[in-house]
């Protein structure tokens, strides 16, 4: 066995990013950005209203807080408009600001009279309520760098800047595999021995936190020739292959023998960890192939120690780590020789160790919001002991309180 430390640097050493392609920018959320973006353009690109109400030149108003409306221009329409001295004209948020004027007095801070309007604002300056070309971003200038996320605002960005296609870097094929003769589909009647299939549901949630479909999700028998056929018709077919159960040292664990007949070179298989100590790791050329324990609760920390930072770097993110550290809430105790793996609670900047720690119970993992690490070679930790935590927003979290002792 290998430290989790060791099984942690494998992967990543073995993990190549993918090649960028272009996509659609509607379809872009979450990807990461292949390349610089420079402005094409000006944004905005011409001289624009901020508010709705009435546009005149500021010198006007010096002499005369009376002016006389001579028209209207409504956001999306080109103004034939000049306008002369002592007069305004009517224009809403968003619409082109005519030539003379230099100045916008929002509508709630006029009187009008007729056709003659007077400004009752004291505290209008020049150039009030308009935005002026290429205020928010410069024709020619870097809009968003490389290795940018292609956050809600991103995509709302570079919209605006008449983009409708990215080159990002690509998200990865993923396929699951579930073992086990046990296992029944959600949904079906549960018979006596039998238990509910649960492991394609957590991978299929957590890749869509990454915006990553699953190329294909199959539920196969504990069957050697069925195991087999499972990984040799898809292997050529994604990036990273995730097989669940099967993969330990009993009679029914044949997805070792499998890989290894089906031509993956593994690089290790079991890790000095609690939960998910038979976990398997295997190259097949550039593919990726995992052997996660069949233990739902093993098998979902085994995805966020060693998957999630493999497909995030795959993806080309550069924060690939959701570490931080916390203190304890309270003591804990350990076996020495494994790193203990728990789910946890963050509260008043604290994390507490859950119950309900076994390898196969997902109550506690439904309602943690942290896997909390304990280091290998120590057995007591106490109360307020900085220990390393990852949290499980899709995102990560920046919050870190303390140091490592």
């Amino acid at each position: 066995m290998i430290s989790v430390f060791e099984a942690k640097k494998l992967v990543l050493e073995c993990t190549e990013r993918l090649k960028p392609e272009s996509i659609r920018l509607y379809n872009a959320t979450g990807n990461i950005l292949a390349e610089d973006i420079f402005s094409d353009m000006d944004v905005p690109s011409f001289n624009q209203a901020a508010m709705d109400g009435y546009g005149f030149n500021f010198d006007d108003l010096e002499e005369n807080h009376s002016f006389s409306v001579i028209g209207e221009i409504p956001a999306g329409v080109f103004p034939m408009i000049k306008l002369s001295p002592g007069t305004a004209i009517r224009i809403f948020t968003g619409a082109v600001v005519p030539d003379g004027c230099d100045t916008v007095v929002i509508q709630e801070n006029v009187s009008v009279n007729g056709e003659h309007i007077f400004v009752n604002d004291p505290k209008i300056e020049r150039g009030m309520n308009i935005r002026t070309r290429g205020s928010q971003t410069k024709r020619g200038s870097l809009a968003l760098q490389t290795g940018s996320k292609i956050t809600p605002g991103a995509a709302g960005f570079l919209s605006g800047l008449g983009l409708d296609k990215v080159r990002v870097f690509g998200s990865p094929k993923v396929c699951i595999i579930t073992t086990g003769k046990e296992l029944i589909l959600p949904g079906q009647f549960l018979k006596y021995g039998k238990v509910y299939e649960c492991n394609s549901y957590s991978m299929n949630a957590a890749l869509c936190e990454l915006n990553i479909k699953p190329q294909k999700i199959i539920n196969v028998d504990d069957n050697a020739i069925e195991i087999t056929n499972a990984i040799e018709s898809n292997l050529s077919d994604c990036d990273v292959m995730i097989i669940s159960g099967g993969i330990s040292v009993g009679d029914f664990d044949l997805v070792h023998a499998s890989l290894t007949k089906c031509g993956v070179q593994p690089i290790f298989h079991r890790v000095k960890q609690k939960p998910g100590k038979p976990i398997y790791f295997g190259k097949y050329g550039s593919k990726m192939v995992f052997g996660l324990p069949g233990n739902p609760s093993a098998l979902l920390i085994c995805y966020y120690q060693y998957i999630l930072p493999a497909l995030r770097k795959m993806m080309g993110q550069t924060e690939i780590s959701t570490e931080g550290y916390l203190p304890l809430s309270e003591p804990y105790s350990k076996k020495n020789g494994l790193t203990y793996f728990l789910k946890g609670k963050i509260s008043d900047s604290k994390v507490m160790p859950l119950n309900a720690q076994d390898s196969n119970q997902m109550n506690s993992f439904a309602i943690s919001d942290c896997i909390i690490e304990l280091d290998e070679d120590k057995t007591e930790f106490y109360r307020g002991e900085i220990v390393t935590v990852h949290y499980l927003n899709a995102t990560g979290s920046p919050f870190t309180v303390g140091s490592r002792r």
